[in-house]
């Protein structure tokens, strides 16, 4: 169920003109739907619901949200719960809708309040939709005791009626006080200004890290060809077969092709790579590791 292109005043009227259901009239949808998948039922059901989502809808348009977003998401809230709804269990599915109604528009809420998501966990999420207001109640009832406190022991107050950790209160406090800025933005009003994300760390490797990086590669490549010299033809094969393809080639494919046993060309490995470790001695302790 689609609303794009309705105003929310639209929704609304059209939701208030929707039927009233009856326990037993929706329990005949619920079981139409469930049972037989049958699509009137469903389109019946959630039409008849829509002034709820539509209702709690509106309670999150203090955050800033549009009306019509939230609408949707509510309306996607419902067909959930519709779907999902067991009319066996005994309970109203108005009862049952308003838990993935709320989880729907919570989620959206979070989504879009920042450009950096605020968290999605359930301490996260109920500290977002709790603070402020459990903030409020304390700072008022501190001031009708004639009492002040300091924002450390309000924060500690918080995190205790709400159960979470302190650590996640202090965080929230701070994504919810802050806002989103462009990393194109100046640092300051001139026109030649600099923008704030070239004052941000260059994560990239650096010239010097560069420069080091190569040379140490051709270093280990130097002392792998002069180890790989010590070696004759059929132990360098070997080596090159098992270690330095992209996909290595097992003992058994081997051994058949060079007429061997498999524990033969381990035995042969074996050598070869002992004959290396010889010539890798005082050298690179990564080239030795390379052989294992």
């Amino acid at each position: 169920m689609a609303f794009d292109g309705y105003s929310d005043q639209t929704l609304s009227r059209t939701a208030m003109k929707a039927e009233l259901l009856d326990a037993e009239t929706e329990l005949k949808l619920a079981y139409a739907w469930r049972d037989e998948r049958c699509e009137k039922s469903l389109h019946r059901l959630i039409t008849a619901y829509m002034r709820l989502a539509i209702s709690m809808a509106a309670k999150f348009r203090r955050y800033g949200a549009p009306m019509n977003d939230l609408i949707q998401e509510a309306s996607l809230g419902l067909m959930k719960a519709a779907d999902k709804f067991d009319p066996d269990r005994g309970v109203r599915f108005s009862t049952y809708a308003v838990w993935w109604i709320k989880a729907s528009i919570q989620d959206y809420v979070m989504r879009n309040w920042s450009m950096v998501r605020t968290g999605s966990t359930s301490s996260q999420k109920s500290l977002f939709f709790n603070m402020r207001r459990v903030q409020a109640r304390i700072e008022r009832e501190a001031a009708a005791a004639g009492v002040v406190y300091e924002g450390h022991v309000v924060r500690a107050m918080i995190a205790k009626e709400v159960g979470v950790p302190l650590a996640d209160v202090e965080m929230m406090e701070g994504r919810l006080s802050g806002s989103d800025y462009s990393l194109n933005a100046t640092q300051s009003a001139e026109d030649e200004g600099r923008e704030w994300i070239e004052a941000l760390e260059d994560d990239a490797e650096q010239a010097p890290e560069k420069v080091e990086a190569s040379h140490d590669t051709d270093t280990l490549r130097q002392w792998l060809f002069t180890a790989l010299s010590q070696l004759n033809d059929r132990e360098r094969f070997i080596v090159r077969e098992r270690k330095l393809r992209e996909d290595p080639r097992t003992l058994e494919s081997l051994g058949d092709e060079l007429g061997l046993s498999k524990e033969r060309v381990r035995q042969l490995e074996a050598a070869a790579f002992g004959k290396m470790r010889k010539s890798l001695e005082g050298q690179s302790r990564e080239v030795l590791n390379f052989f294992g």
